[in-house]
């Protein structure tokens, strides 16, 4: 067994107080879409970037600047079209006429809280501009290399439905995301409530419930829980099943996979599951963990093929199939 870190009560008790009370205010504010809350506190915890998709008004800005807010950090949002360029997003040179030199001027991407919105309208050049500041955490202007804050994570959207003028995300810039979630519609209850706390301004700019130093904490904390190799060979093993499927799901469900979860995807789940049991107030993994977040973490690392769409199948039904026949230790 490896050497690891014993974390001690009372900081699982403070990292629980931290999470309650940006979750609290969270919910001031948001209606339903708890998911997406939860998704956002992990994201933000493992300093992972999160792709969030649903058709348009579901508040998936809203939720990025409420969780900005609590925890008083820089957010900046970037409305991505087709004429969008690099340099928009990262930043760009400027001559200064004065000193007759290149000012370097950085671009929105330099904040805490990222929103891309609707990033697949953006075309793939400028899509490829970040996957180095999401990668790498710096962009490159002028040949000099400009880190981004220590706390960076890009929360990007898309639309579903509307595809005309947009630019499929590739595969690699999908597999940058730590966490993708699909929002519905509220229900009739939710919506009234939210008609209500729009008439009472509750969307207006509120004070921070804890500072960014709350957040290194708990990015720090997550790193010490521990996971055992069963569950570590637990998660490569779910992940396995999504690459070679045959033997392990029934034949009418393979037909379906093409491509399955990277490396990448094994590495995000098993911090997940980290997030998700410091959040539970345990300082170790269980493999109930690992199944809690399992489709945001997986469900954009599974490519079906054209027969999946045309018979129903998505990729949460795949999923599925796999954490009932992975055997969990």
């Amino acid at each position: 067994m490896e050497n690891f870190t014993v974390i001690s009560r009372p900081e699982i008790e403070q990292a629980i107080a931290i999470a309650t009370k940006i979750n609290d205010y969270y919910y001031e504010k948001m209606v339903g879409q708890r998911q997406l809350g939860t998704s956002l506190l992990i994201s933000m915890i493992i300093n992972g970037h999160i792709l969030i998709e649903s058709v348009p008004g579901l508040a998936k800005t809203t939720a990025a600047k409420t969780m900005t807010e609590a925890v008083n950090g820089r957010f900046s949002r970037i409305q991505c079209t087709p004429d969008l360029l690099p340099s928009d997003i990262i930043g760009t040179q400027i001559l200064n006429y004065t000193t007759n030199t290149f000012d370097t001027k950085l671009g929105p991407v330099h904040a805490n809280f990222v929103l891309l919105d609707e990033i697949n309208r953006s075309s793939a050049k400028t899509q490829s501009a970040m996957l180095e500041v999401m990668q790498e955490h710096q962009t490159t202007i002028g040949g000099e290399n400009y880190p981004v804050p220590e706390i960076f994570m890009v929360i990007a959207t898309q639309n579903p439905i509307e595809q005309e003028g947009t630019y499929v995300l590739s595969e690699a810039q999908l597999d940058r995301f730590a966490i993708k979630e699909k929002l519905d519609y509220p229900t009739e209850d939710e919506e009234v409530t939210i008609l209500n706390r729009v008439e009472a301004d509750v969307f207006s700019k509120g004070m921070a419930v804890v500072g960014l130093d709350s957040v290194k904490y708990l990015q720090d904390l997550v790193k010490k829980v521990y996971i055992d190799d069963s569950v570590k060979r637990y998660i490569i093993k779910l992940v396995n099943a999504t690459r070679h499927p045959k033997g392990i799901l029934p034949e009418n469900l393979t037909q379906y996979m093409t491509i399955g979860s990277s490396t990448r995807g094994a590495i995000c789940l098993m911090e997940v599951a980290k997030a998700v049991a410091l959040l539970n107030g345990r300082d170790y993994v269980t493999p109930d963990d690992v199944k809690a977040e399992i489709h945001s973490v997986l469900r954009h690392r599974v490519t079906l093929n054209f027969a999946a769409v045309a018979d129903g199948i998505d990729e949460d039904m795949i999923i599925d199939a796999i954490m009932g026949a992975v055997p969990a230790p």
